[in-house]
């Protein structure tokens, strides 16, 4: 147990044959269950686990699937067996060993501390990070990160893709983990479902870790489109949700003034290259209109995001300071 709080570690794993015995060895003490869910690997990731001492005494649970579901899917496996099994604490670590054990203690402290109700690494904070992280996979991040707070609400978070996390029982019970998106973009779904449950998120400082063995299966390319869309929907489901069907909040006529504005703006702007390529002249009220629609446009949305900004100020509190990594690792 951690501080008296019983905690398991959800490990999604797809061919990690050559790094799941170590994620196991150097899980810490203070860990009840370490939950494996193999997502159908074609590898002897399976047979790793079952060799391990820790699976023969119990510490280390595994959970098959028959057909691959992504590594969103196989974190919503263990999250739905962590909250059926009574654990107060769930945390989220990969099957390739790029996680630090040293970080868990700062990840659990303020769900600990009653502080969040999830909590999650933050890559980008520390002066290693530029070095460290491959730069394509940095800045993708960077652009993701800056789509997930508008589409989250969660303003003050950042490194969207990490999946270092931990969730309390009552966020676990909140979310409809049948319904949550199973591929790369998992992160960000649940963080925008977590501002709908009105759940806190606290940021934590954690130290980038690279070249350990890991293989990616992420095309950077790919996935930024594909999140990005996936965000631009969530956007719109979290003002419905939040703002129309759960507690009306006139910022969702900001939103509609500022969407409209844009879109008139843009029709203007076709219009005046348009006249301006055939007449070699641009009307003066097209010019005008142009610019109105745009100013007016760009202040709604300005407007609305602020009042977005303050309506969830209190669900992501600042991080309290703690001396982060050096915490015992030792069971309490």
């Amino acid at each position: 147990m951690y501080r008296n709080h019983k905690v398991s570690v959800v490990v999604p794993a797809y061919n990690e044959e050559t790094q799941i015995a170590r994620v196991i060895e150097t899980m810490p003490a203070f860990v009840d269950m370490i939950v494996i869910i193999n997502d159908c690997s074609r590898d002897r990731t399976s047979e790793v686990v079952r060799a391990h001492p820790g699976h023969a005494a119990g510490k280390v649970t595994l959970l098959e699937h028959e057909i691959n579901q992504g590594v969103g899917g196989a974190i919503a496996t263990g999250y739905k067996w962590s909250r059926d099994n009574g654990y107060d604490i769930s945390v989220v670590m990969a099957g390739d060993g790029q996680m630090d054990p040293l970080d868990l203690p700062a990840i659990l402290d303020p769900v600990v501390d009653g502080e969040a109700d999830y909590t999650k690494g933050n890559r980008l904070v520390t002066g290693e990070a530029f070095r460290k992280i491959p730069k394509v996979r940095f800045f993708g991040n960077s652009a993701l990160s800056l789509l997930t707070k508008i589409a989250s609400g969660y303003w003050h978070v950042a490194d969207s893709q990490t999946g270092y996390t931990a969730i309390n029982q009552a966020a676990l019970r909140a979310i409809d983990w049948d319904n949550m998106y199973k591929r790369y973009g998992q992160p960000n779904d649940l963080l925008v479902k977590l501002n709908v449950a009105n759940m806190r998120v606290v940021d934590v400082p954690i130290e980038p870790v690279y070249n350990v063995g890991e293989k990616s299966g992420i095309k950077i390319r790919k996935v930024v489109f594909t999140i990005g869309s996936l965000l631009v929907r969530l956007f719109f489901w979290r003002l419905k949700e939040k703002y129309i069907i759960r507690n009306f909040h006139p910022l969702v006529f900001f939103y509609a003034f500022g969407f409209m504005g844009l879109a008139i703006s843009a029709l203007l702007f076709v219009r005046l290259i348009a006249l301006w390529i055939t007449q070699g002249s641009v009307p003066e009220i097209t010019l005008f209109g142009c610019m109105f629609s745009f100013s007016l446009s760009f202040n709604s949305l300005f407007f609305a995001m602020w009042f977005d900004y303050d309506e969830n100020k209190h669900l992501n509190p600042p991080l309290k300071h703690r001396d982060v990594r050096q915490r015992s690792l030792k069971a309490d």
